[in-house]
């Protein structure tokens, strides 16, 4: 509302809310400091896990920082911008997502406390820039090289990501199956290694336990055989993928048939007949035995299909065929003459199994897959959804290795590193973008500090002990030995993670702090009205 010769002018609609200059600013962190608050416990190997509970009342039990954010009901907008920057995280690197929302919690507190001091949220917001960009060049020249083919950094790399997880014992068993999966989908693109995680197809089954978790050479379809005189399983399988109906198509327009003699009914009906025998004929001649169709088969053509000994799947979702294709190196064929037998994909082994409670058909021993499945399995529902969780991780971290070769040492060794090279180089900048460079460190400093207390030690002694072996010259890599509560060669103890991980979490923390601090006014509108009750 503004003042025109003492008559006020209304300029917003009534009901809207605004909030102003520090008011603004303050509730903006509050917001963003208490999202982070509720997932801060979850860090680290020792960290605890939350219990949610949607409107339906179904249970989520997890630690993973971007479940625990999207199931979340959040209101504010501030907060609203804090579960972003998990998405983003999760997105791009798919680990990480906890320590970027601590790290943006921490940034937003202690420039809080500099605003207090007087300190302009634009000279904060400097300082915050400067010390990313100074972050990105320390972490590269910390960061170790390897060769994308060492399996053993890739295992401790995947191990890293799991240690925090609900079911970590096992995470040797999943490290080993993350690690084949990447290593079989990856492409040469040039001078750059891609990996696609589409590419490896996740099937949940209850039942057994995790360790029964497995890899196939292959893609598991979640349909049955079409016939039951059909063959259940194949050697040496042939593989067609067919994107039209096995039916009698219908014309495109109405055409009206006269009959005039029961002769030319079964005329008719055989006509149709044979035009369907003529199709699995095709496919007998160029030695296809297994048929994945993604639409329909008709009654007659699975007849056809079960005499001559070709197990046929129908339906098939469009994925699926893609994925079928990648793994067998079949093409899809849409017109059904035409196919050859180059068109044809190969697999050791075809079979219909019941996983569970569901027969699925399995097409493993493929020669040389660029798409597989892992089949998850254990006791209970909670179990195998963190599961599954647990391998999100496992495999994302391990392609961002390989799409990125360069690690890390974890356990807070790299942040206390880079927040020792940050205090440094705030003292050749000078003035008070020097102050939010130094309150920049000491936020980063949040995640081994929080690892410490997650754990139950005493964070104080800790940090001071980390800070001391890090001023010697072969203490970069030392960080918390979480079962001693002292620090350790986190290397040697192989606590590695990707570059791109820690990079990725930074610069959203950075980011995503230094755009709350510039709002200073915040406007919201009015909520809808309700319509008057019938």
């Amino acid at each position: 509302m503004a003042q025109l010769s003492g008559v006020p002018i209304l300029i917003l609609k009534e009901g809207t809310e605004r909030k102003r200059g520090k008011d603004a600013q303050k509730n903006n962190i509050a917001a963003a400091k208490a999202v982070a608050e509720a997932v801060r416990t979850t860090l680290g190997p020792k960290g605890m896990d939350k219990m949610l509970v949607d409107s339906l009342g179904d249970v989520t039990i997890t630690n993973d920082g971007a479940t625990i954010l999207d199931t979340i009901d959040v209101e504010h907008p501030a907060a609203k911008m804090i579960v972003e920057v998990a998405k983003t995280q999760d997105d791009k690197v798919g680990d990480g997502t906890t320590t970027s929302v601590i790290i943006s919690g921490e940034l937003l507190n202690l420039a809080e406390e500099l605003m207090e001091q007087s300190v302009h949220p634009t000279i904060i917001f400097r300082g915050y820039r400067k010390a990313l960009l100074k972050s990105k060049e320390i972490l590269k020249e910390l960061a170790t090289k390897i060769e994308i083919n060492d399996k053993d950094t890739l295992m401790k790399v995947a191990e890293t990501s799991m240690n925090s997880k609900l079911i970590a014992g096992v995470k040797n068993h999943f490290a080993k199956i993350a690690v084949k999966a990447v290593n079989q989908i990856k492409e040469e693109r040039g001078i750059n290694i891609m990996v696609d995680l589409d590419q490896i197809q996740i099937i949940k089954k209850e039942g057994k336990s995790l360790l029964d978790t497995d890899i196939i050479d292959g893609i598991i379809v979640d349909k049955e055989v079409v016939h039951p005189m059909m063959p259940k399983s194949f050697k040496d399988a042939k593989i067609a993928l067919i994107t039209s109906s096995l039916e009698v198509e219908k014309t495109e327009f109405d055409a009206e048939i006269r009959v005039q003699t029961p002769d030319q009914i079964n005329k008719f009906l055989e006509e149709e007949a044979n035009m369907l025998k003529n199709r699995v004929a095709k496919l007998k001649e160029v030695g296809a035995n297994v048929v994945f169709c993604q639409k329909g088969v008709d009654d007659k053509a699975q007849n056809f299909l079960a005499k001559e000994d070709i197990i046929t799947v129908r339906r098939v979702k469009r994925s699926d065929m893609e994925k079928l294709a990648r793994a067998t190196n079949a093409k899809m064929i849409n017109n059904l003459f035409e196919i050859s037998e180059n068109d044809l994909g190969k697999a050791g082994k075809v079979e219909e199994k019941k996983i569970g409670d569901d027969n699925m058909i399995i097409v493993s021993e493929c020669a040389d897959p660029k798409a597989v499945s892992i089949l998850i399995r254990a006791g209970i529902e909670h179990v195998v959804d963190e599961a599954e969780r647990m391998l999100h991780d496992a495999l994302s971290v391990v392609k961002a290795t390989i799409e990125l070769p360069y690690i890390l040492p974890g356990g807070g060794a790299s942040e206390i590193e880079l927040a020792k090279r940050l205090r440094a180089y705030a003292q050749s900048i000078g003035g008070r973008e020097q102050l939010a460079i130094e309150v920049y460190a000491n936020a980063l400093e949040i995640i081994p500090k929080t690892l410490v207390e997650n754990a139950g030690y005493n964070p104080v002694d800790l940090i001071v002990e980390l800070r001391s072996k890090h001023e010697s010259e072969d203490g970069n890599s030392n960080g918390i030995n979480i079962d001693s509560g002292k620090p350790d060669d986190m290397v040697k103890l192989g606590v590695l993670e990707p570059l791109s991980v820690l990079t990725q979490a930074v610069q959203s923390a950075t980011e995503v702090s230094s755009m709350i601090l510039k709002i200073d006014d915040v406007i919201a509108a009015s909520s809808l009205s309700k319509g008057p009750e019938e």
